[in-house]
């Protein structure tokens, strides 16, 4: 049974993609092509509480020690507002992701930076918009 994918894209026919031909390669290991489908694939990744992936996306100059999610939270959608192509090996995504924590709605809106080195992709960070 084919599972929608977290990150919402779709196809030219307005259909959902499916996590095994959307973001799940990219969780098998795969590269991302862009820092646009490794933000997608990291939204995918807080949904399904993929806490390894969030942590081996991040760049080692900002990767924390240990990560811990928020229990209980449900994740309502991804919206890319822009992908940004800043120079060679660098990126800026613009998004907006909404989810609901303990009842109450947060729409979390930031531009992201991201950088690739030796052909991956990696989270750097962002600001709160």
């Amino acid at each position: 049974m084919a599972v929608p994918c977290p990150c919402g894209r779709i196809t030219p026919k307005g259909q959902a993609l499916n996590l095994d031909t959307c973001c799940g390669p990219y969780h098998a290991n795969q590269n991302a092509p862009d820092a646009e489908r490794l933000m997608r694939s990291r939204y995918s990744a807080f949904v399904r509480g993929d806490v390894p992936y969030l942590l081996a996306t991040c760049h080692s100059s900002q990767r924390p020690a240990e990560l811990t999610l928020e229990t209980g939270g449900k994740w309502l959608g991804l919206e890319i507002k822009q992908h940004r192509v800043t120079g060679a090996d660098t990126a800026e995504v613009e998004f907006v992701a909404r989810f609901r924590v303990a009842g109450k709605a947060v729409r979390q809106h930031e531009r992201s930076r991201f950088v690739r080195e030796h052909g991956r992709w990696f989270y750097v960070d962002g600001d709160v918009l």
